[in-house]
């Protein structure tokens, strides 16, 4: 039996936007995968900033967002890891939850460049192979060509979560930049105020 084909998108999703939408949209019908899981992270080792929102507020709007596509699945299992987790930790325990899925990650351009300082990388790539979509200002870099690594053709746009929160702080509109109901949840639970914007 051929195992599932499931990429793994992982992220803060401090909001999920547009631009996350259209990755995974493009990883399902151009790439192949059966479905794409947003892996909604907390406090990554890498960053320290007080402008995350609660895990509680993320992993809704990520719900909410993805809501209308059966392919598309949210998967808080970072949540219920150990902390500090990182990345490697997390493929093994959904490879051993489900070992009857074949898992990629999927990540920005920006992350590539990093991958080498992640814990036990070569092992995540032995793991999973990796899809990666291009951000703005990012470089060519030298895992671009590793064997492991497919670079994939998105749209690069200059949508970011930082933006998305700024503009919503100074009272601009973010309509087609974040799904409706992300923008309105956001709104209703107030959650820019909850960590101090």
């Amino acid at each position: 039996m051929q195992r599932q084909q499931t990429a793994l998108f992982f992220g803060s999703f401090n909001p999920i936007h547009i631009g996350h939408l259209i990755v995974a949209n493009v990883m399902m019908n151009e790439v192949g995968f059966d479905e794409v899981w947003f892996v909604v992270s907390p406090q990554s080792p890498f960053k320290h900033s007080v402008d995350l929102m609660s895990e509680e507020h993320r992993l809704a709007m990520v719900r909410l967002a993805t809501a209308d596509n059966e392919r598309f699945r949210v998967c808080d299992v970072e949540m219920r890891l150990p902390r500090p987790n990182y990345t490697v930790t997390t493929v093994e325990a959904l490879h051993d939850q489900y070992p009857e899925r074949q898992f990629a990650i999927v990540m920005g351009s920006d992350n590539l460049e990093g991958l080498t300082r992640w814990y036990k990388y070569e092992h995540l790539l032995e793991m999973c192979p990796v899809y990666v979509y291009p951000r703005p200002g990012s470089e060519h870099c030298e895992m671009s060509s590793h064997e492991r690594v497919t670079m994939i053709d998105v749209p690069m746009m200059e949508i970011s979560s930082t933006d998305i929160r700024r503009r919503i702080m100074n009272g601009s509109s973010v309509r087609y930049m974040t799904p409706d109901c992300v923008a309105d949840y956001m709104q209703q639970h107030r959650c820019l105020q909850s960590i101090g914007l």
